[in-house]
């Protein structure tokens, strides 16, 4: 999709990140989400190209597992700050999901 954005900043410290969050339907056609990945916006003229390893939250037993298949909800992000900043992810549980390129044209 084209994203026409306007960025000005004193500090390029925590530069603008895009955070992907992407869903599709599970084996009962639940909606469920398929990974989460972010990447920082280039901010040097021209045409860039980043991959995105995407990554699901997994359950931390075997118990909350087999729930989740059952009632079709699967542990997802509340926040999708939790995506875009290093805080707390240490003890998350994921699992590599694939990857997404994405395409800028920075001007």
């Amino acid at each position: 999709f084209p994203i026409d954005i306007t960025f000005k900043s004193t500090n390029p410290f925590g530069w603008p990140q895009i955070v992907l969050s992407v869903y599709g339907p599970d084996f009962f056609g639940h909606d469920v989400v398929r990974g989460y990945g972010a990447v920082h916006v280039p901010f040097v003229p021209g045409r860039h190209k980043r991959t995105i390893a995407m990554f699901v939250p997994e359950s931390t037993s075997r118990l909350q597992q087999l729930t989740s298949w059952f009632t079709g909800r699967r542990p997802e992000f509340t926040d999708p700050k939790v995506v875009a900043q290093g805080e707390g992810r240490e003890v998350t549980r994921v699992r590599s999901q694939g990857f997404v390129t994405i395409s800028f044209n920075v001007m």
